[in-house]
């Protein structure tokens, strides 16, 4: 069975289209440009476009803005793979304080980012996670000022609750493009605290990060062996089936794919190959929260 061309959908209201599944950059630092480029190749292969890091990337290996640094010089290597690519950033995390969105950090920490990855702009930067310490208002005149440069395209948030979302798309100008949390057949939180259905409420894109759970996919429990016998039944890997169950939720939330080998990454386009029905999925909703639905 051929896995079906996935069709591009929009990130959030920016007028910018991606495509349903995204590679992420969190474990991209430390390999030669060779084996990074072989990393990204093998995203594009399958008709990934949108490709996901962080300036704090690397900082349990090389160090901080080490994978934006890599992801630099695969581009200058090969400009024609940016020319395919929806390129997003984040910042806000600053080792040992641990949050800081004021405007001056910020400002700075998106023009090292650019810096490193030798871009005048990027498609998508977020907020890494929430400063508590920055007022909502204040946040979005930095975020609006980013746009206004032209230095960003459009903005999103990762790790926000619902309500800190709420409070800072009051001050925004335009709206937020995407939120970014950890979502997984192993983490249903978003189903139940709100960020889910208010990214509806708001068209906004969701970029599901952990979508494996963080590596519990390899371990036996409930869900496990859920998604396994689901993976069995339509013929492919268990991480296909697990994006699939990512996938079915109608905020259409884009699983971002971390694995950093080439063929587990080409394994991630059997995700379109796999229908889970509602008594499928719910029955993994049930043994995530480890309780029944009344």
């Amino acid at each position: 069975m051929t896995a079906p061309t996935p069709e591009p959908v929009p990130l959030g209201k920016s007028g910018i289209s991606v495509s349903p599944i995204a590679w992420g950059m969190w474990r991209f630092a430390g390999v030669d440009v060779a084996t990074a480029r072989a990393r990204i190749e093998a995203a594009l292969e399958i008709g990934i476009t949108l490709f996901d890091t962080a300036d704090i990337y690397g900082i349990d290996g090389p160090g901080f803005g080490s994978a934006e640094e890599l992801f630099g010089e695969v581009l200058a290597e090969a400009p024609g793979l940016g020319k395919q690519m929806v390129i997003a950033t984040k910042g806000g995390i600053v080792p040992g304080v641990p949050y800081d969105s004021s405007a001056a950090y910020l400002e700075s920490a998106l023009d090292a980012s650019l810096r490193r990855m030798k871009l005048d702009h990027v498609d998508l930067w977020q907020v890494h996670r929430p400063d508590i310490l920055t007022h909502p208002e204040d946040l979005a005149k930095t975020l609006a000022r980013m746009v206004e440069s032209g230095k960003v395209r459009a903005v999103g948030v990762s790790n926000f609750t619902a309500g800190q979302v709420a409070a800072l798309q009051t001050h925004l100008p335009f709206p937020l493009a995407s939120v970014q949390p950890e979502f997984s057949p192993w983490h249903s939180a978003p189903v139940w605290d709100g960020v889910l259905d208010q990214a509806q409420a708001l068209g906004a894109s969701v970029l599901a990060w952990s979508t494996l759970g963080g590596g519990r996919i390899s371990l036996p429990g409930p869900v496990t062996a859920l998604i396994e016998h689901k993976a069995q039944e339509t013929g492919v890997a268990k991480a296909a089936a697990a994006y699939a169950w990512v996938l079915a939720h109608p905020a259409r939330p884009i699983p971002i794919v971390g694995s950093q080998q080439p063929e587990r990454i080409r394994e991630a386009a059997d995700a379109f190959k796999v229908e889970w029905t509602r008594a499928e999925w719910y029955e993994v909703l049930q043994a995530s929260t480890g309780e029944r639905l009344p």
